[in-house]
């Protein structure tokens, strides 16, 4: 089932940026080094809408101002049920992979850096992560997404199969 991204308005959210990582990336060139900053940076309402965007200039601020104005193109809604996600899921991106599980309130957010910076700007409060594989911040933010993006909504599924949610999930 192909998902149709809708396309967020950023000016209609109130979005706090999580700086999830800064890399001094350096490219060789004929006359010596060229030293500049990488940042990836993820956005949240922490209400269901999240995004992250990757940004390079010579001077960190500069790369973290591009990285943002990156982040607030790619928005996308995460569907949530109460405090946490409707159903476990593992998103994988490159060698990265990482595993989503709904957790009954009062247990918290247990993730690790990167995953962490994604779920908490989406407002989810109860979650049980874990990162496979790849260790690397892109990968592991890129794979987060992938699980975010590939959560369904319990009323759309129930409407498409013509039942009702409670037959669907249960009690």
């Amino acid at each position: 089932m192909a998902q149709s991204r809708e396309k967020i308005d950023p000016s209609e959210y109130e979005l706090k940026d999580t700086v999830v990582n800064i890399s001094r990336v350096t490219k060789v060139v004929k006359g010596g080094k060229n030293l500049s900053f990488s940042a990836l940076v993820v956005i949240g309402d922490g209400h269901g809408v999240v995004g992250f965007g990757i940004g390079k200039a010579k001077e960190v601020p500069s790369a973290i101002k591009k990285a943002i104005e990156s982040a607030k193109k790619a928005l996308v809604r995460v569907p949530m049920k109460g405090s946490t996600i409707p159903h476990p899921i593992l998103g994988k991106f490159g060698a990265g992979a990482v595993l989503l599980k709904p957790a009954p309130d009062g247990t918290g957010i247990i993730a690790g850096g990167a995953v962490r910076a994604v779920v908490e700007s989406a407002g989810i409060h109860n979650v049980l992560t874990k990162s496979l594989g790849s260790a690397n911040h892109h990968n592991v933010v890129r794979a987060t997404f992938a699980a975010l993006t590939g959560l369904k909504d319990p009323a759309l599924i129930a409407r498409l199969r013509g039942k009702d949610v409670e037959e669907l999930v249960g009690a």
